[in-house]
């Protein structure tokens, strides 16, 4: 059998200029790999001009979707919403990823390399945590080997969470940390998340990885840690669930976004951000906030105009 080398293994990726997509494609390209995007935004600028090749998502179209997965060894896909707007909604989401799965299995896709979330359930009440247990259940019953990713957040310049706490804790006098505060949260590097994607693409058994750092935080730990990471003095003080939640609607609509949903807010109070075991990152978050405390939190990080 013909082994084949990084060079002639062409590998497909969704969403290439999003943000964690943007990573694992710089490190594909470092290691000799073909790449090929599947995007909402075919024609957004990036920084790979014609290193990566192009195409729409093609849902409505499946045999279109399946001619731009042809030829390519891997899919990755990191394709989801994280909550509905217009006609983006997670039933949607759900849908056309198990258009694209059924797509690669048809197009001879040998390996999915699948990014979900930390404690998936088919019974959750949460609609993201349940969608994301029928994508697992897709991505096992399609008869594709596959690696299945389950990271909690998401740590790095571009990202919404922890800088938009920062951004919070530069700019008022008080943060209000819903409830105790003592559920947890175990973010990642963007840079090991790559990592982990792409080294995903070689392996040859299946397997479902718990996407964490190297660190375990409760809420009010992280963002005390954040205010002292930038010398700010803001006051964290506890409010009821409810006050926290209109307190960020109300955030949003200054700032044109969605700050943080109530879905989210109940899966971060549930200690969903916190799964047990070994760590699959190195990186530490406290490091990086004393590395990079001049640029944190500078600017708020708008979800909706990053993909709307």
């Amino acid at each position: 059998m013909t082994i084949q080398s990084p060079a002639t293994k062409k590998i497909v990726i969704t969403g290439a200029f999003s943000y964690t997509g943007k990573y694992a494609t710089r490190l594909l390209l470092s290691r000799g790999y073909s790449v090929r995007t599947l995007t909402n935004h075919p024609d957004r600028q990036n920084e790979f001009g014609q290193k990566v090749e192009v195409f729409p998502y093609n849902f409505q179209k499946p045999e279109g979707l399946e001619r731009s997965l042809r030829d390519a060894s891997c899919l990755i896909n990191t394709y989801w919403i994280r909550f509905p707007h217009d006609h983006a909604t997670f039933e949607a989401a759900v849908r056309n990823t198990i258009t694209l799965i059924e797509a690669a299995k048809k197009a001879g896709v040998r390996r999915i390399v699948h990014v979900s979330i930390a404690n998936p359930s088919m019974d959750s009440p949460l609609t993201y945590h349940r969608g994301k247990a029928q994508l697992e259940q897709a991505v096992i019953g399609s008869g594709v080997a596959y690696t299945i990713l389950r990271p909690t957040v998401i740590f790095g310049h571009e990202d919404i969470l922890i800088n938009n706490i920062a951004w919070f804790v530069r700019h008022l006098p008080v943060f209000g940390v819903p409830g105790d505060g003592r559920y947890g949260i175990r973010p990642i590097y963007v840079e090991d998340m790559a990592k982990l994607i792409v080294d995903s693409i070689e392996k040859q058994s299946n397997e479902v990885i718990n996407a964490v750092g190297p660190e375990m935080f409760t809420f009010e730990e992280l963002v005390r840690g954040i205010a002292v990471a930038l010398e700010k003095s803001a006051r964290v003080v506890h409010v009821p669930t409810l006050v926290a939640y209109l307190s960020t609607r109300i955030a949003g609509l200054f700032l044109r976004d969605v700050v943080l949903t109530w879905e989210e807010y109940k899966g971060l109070m549930a200690n969903l951000l916190a799964p047990e075991g070994p760590a699959a990152g190195e990186t530490r978050l406290t490091q990086w906030l004393s590395h990079n405390r001049e640029r944190v939190g500078l600017h708020y990080a708008s979800e909706l105009l990053r993909h709307y």
